[in-house]
């Protein structure tokens, strides 16, 4: 079974490839989302679609689905809701991006509110580049030291700005993080209908302790 999601004028399909069958089953969702769209008047331009897969596993077989008769090229990455995948899984992309954004961020509030207190200072921070921080803190989570070093550095620089001095009773970008996770794991385990996907994922038996 494909899942497809709509994002205004975007579109996303995907689905756990296991064996061949289940190259040939997404081929025919893909053929079938052809007929949808010209049943119903609607354009999908080949040319900007991009195919790509998730996987540690060294894998030398071109992907070649179609839409059409057009072939869809084949990507390492992707960007998807303002974040960046890639296919080996690897955060360094986003990581990079997020950074550079969040530099270019915290540099022009420092510029800004040159007469605010800290307040106004935390406001401007939380504001774009907290923003920017946290996207996709919940499910965020790099590996590589260097990685979170990088984004922790530039909230310890905001922190450090609005305060006037190194001690400050602001959260890392770490912990913050941390929050956001268990903010959305207790979500899913609360039943909220949002999350309730995700609730219905979660292995009871490792997930949660007996007491």
């Amino acid at each position: 079974m494909s899942t497809i999601r709509l994002f205004a004028d975007d579109c996303v399909m995907y689905k756990m490839i296991i064996i061949s069958e289940d190259i040939e089953n997404l081929q025919k969702v893909l053929d079938r989302l052809e007929e949808c769209v010209a049943e119903n008047a609607v354009k999908i331009n080949p040319i900007k679609c991009k195919v790509f897969r998730f996987t540690r596993a060294r894998v030398e077989d071109p992907l070649l689905y179609t839409l059409g008769d057009q072939l869809i090229l084949e990507a390492s990455s992707c960007n998807y809701l303002g974040t960046i995948l890639r296919s080996e899984l690897s955060w360094a992309d986003h990581v990079n991006l997020t950074v550079n954004k969040a530099w270019k961020a915290i540099h022009f509030t420092m510029r800004v509110p040159k007469r605010g207190n800290s307040c106004t200072i935390r406001l401007a921070h939380t504001t774009p580049v907290g923003s920017i921080l946290e996207n996709g803190a919940a499910y965020l989570e790099p590996y590589n030291e260097r990685q979170i070093h990088a984004l922790d550095r530039v909230q310890k620089k905001a922190a450090k700005f609005a305060h006037y001095t190194n001690e400050s009773n602001w959260e890392t970008w770490s912990q913050r993080t941390k929050i956001s996770r268990i903010c959305v794991l207790f979500k899913a385990y609360s039943g909220e209908r949002v999350w309730k996907a995700i609730c219905d994922r979660i292995q009871w038996r490792n997930h949660l302790s007996s007491t």
